[in-house]
């Protein structure tokens, strides 16, 4: 019977990308509505990207000086590690998972209260493809604003790294340096970039797929939302691994 209902779901879900991955039908409005969820959902997230990799960069610097401190290793290498765990997985992974809680909520909440007070079927009835003209502007809004969330969240957190040995004696700001730029592969942005996107399209479709099918009341419309971050969540772990896999072997 799970088997089944997770059929059903995943068939579901692929009917209702189907629908919203049609070409719309009024340019101008779905350029209109796209600005609009760029800053409803990126832009408006930025204090919390640079509030959340701050500190994270800050506690990443303080943990390795703690725990890799030793004459076997050089001092640079605190930056070095700062840094890889900044590029390969916090500034991506980790701030998606973070991301699902915010943003997936908002689109579940927003698009499940429109579908129990009946206006998307007022949508539908004047014959508007109501799947294209809410979720597309998400997904393609969303796409666009996350590689500038992700490039924010590595500098900030190398920022607040950077506080840590500028505030503290624990490290030097030579030394930190020095090990920030040591070894440095290019490609590890881009691999970071390339999985923030995936994870963008995850959050947005995943949210919209739950949010557009509640049936009931407000309180399904908060059940819609836990699920959205729930298998928003589970998704992009998912993911993480498969493109882990497949961008560094």
């Amino acid at each position: 019977m799970i088997l089944e209902k997770q059929l059903a779901d995943l068939g579901q879900y692929c009917s209702l990308i189907a629908k919203v991955l049609s070409v719309p039908d009024r340019w101008k409005v779905f350029l209109k509505r796209t600005i609009s969820e760029i800053y409803k959902l990126g832009i408006d997230s930025i204090p919390l990207v640079i509030t959340i990799s701050v500190f994270i960069g800050a506690v990443i610097t303080i943990q390795m000086q703690l725990n890799i401190s030793s004459p076997l290793l050089p001092a640079y290498a605190v930056g070095l590690t700062t840094r890889e765990i900044i590029l390969l997985e916090f500034s991506s992974s980790i701030l998606c998972l973070i991301l699902a809680g915010k943003v997936g909520s908002n689109i579940a909440s927003e698009i499940g209260t429109m579908r129990v007070t009946e206006q998307i079927d007022a949508l539908d009835i004047m014959g508007v493809n109501s799947a294209n003209y809410l979720i597309l502007p998400k997904i393609i809004g969303f796409l666009l604003i996350m590689p500038v969330l992700v490039v924010l969240s590595m500098g900030t957190s190398i920022m607040g790294g950077l506080a840590v040995a500028y505030f503290t004696d624990m490290i030097s700001v030579s030394k930190f340096t020095y090990g920030l730029q040591a070894f440095f592969n290019p490609w590890y942005v881009w691999y970071s970039l390339i999985k923030s996107l995936v994870f963008s399209v995850i959050i947005t479709s995943t949210s919209s797929y739950f949010g557009y099918f509640v049936k009931g009341g407000a309180l399904e419309v908060g059940k819609a939302s836990t699920q959205a971050v729930v298998n928003s969540s589970i998704l992009i772990l998912f993911f993480d691994v498969i493109l882990t896999k497949l961008l560094l072997q």
